[in-house]
């Protein structure tokens, strides 16, 4: 029965991987947060130097609008990170069924041979 204890190895080395990597992707999205959270902050204390709040104004400055920019590039990662991290979360679950199914058949491989 070797064969049923390497695939449980397996089946539990995957599980292991799914769960870093949504780890990671939840990571990347609370660092993207405090990213834009920060230039927002800038963008706030530009405008308020400046007196200009409309983006759309000729004398908007140009580091609000750059940050702004940025921000909103970040924004679009963050959504794009949760549609990842939706995925992860499908397949980590998909993964630790796999895992207990293979327990379990290990399991019963297992009392099957003691009791012969």
């Amino acid at each position: 029965m070797k064969s049923r204890e390497s695939l449980v190895r397996l089946k539990e080395f995957q599980v292991k991987e799914k769960r870093r990597q949504l780890a990671q992707l939840q990571l990347m999205m609370s660092e993207f947060e405090r990213m834009s959270k920060e230039l927002e902050s800038q963008i706030a204390i530009e405008e308020k130097k400046s007196g200009i709040t409309d983006p759309n104004h000729f004398a908007y400055p140009t580091f609000a609008k750059a940050a702004r920019q940025r921000s909103d590039n970040l924004q679009v990662s963050i959504r794009e990170l949760k549609v990842q991290q939706d995925a992860a979360e499908l397949a980590l679950e998909e993964a630790e069924a796999e895992f207990a199914k293979a327990s379990a058949l290990e399991e019963r491989d297992n009392a099957v041979r003691l009791r012969a």
